[in-house]
């Protein structure tokens, strides 16, 4: 999958107690979901975040 710059995504998932937040409280999903990212994929950074899905791109690339 590419972003519109035409440079590859990578397609994640994450658990629902993340999802949970991003009804009740935007700041700590945003902050949860880095940090999950973070831990599981050091070299890539979050781009778009769809239910149930989070694109991630290479930071390499950039």
């Amino acid at each position: 999958m590419n972003d519109l710059s035409g440079k590859p995504l990578l397609k994640s998932m994450m658990g629902q107690r993340i999802w949970q937040l991003f009804d009740t409280d935007k700041a700590a999903f945003q902050r949860e979901t880095l940090a999950y990212f973070e831990r599981g994929y050091p070299d890539w950074e979050v781009k778009r975040v769809k239910y149930p899905h989070v694109f991630l791109q290479h930071r390499k690339g950039q």
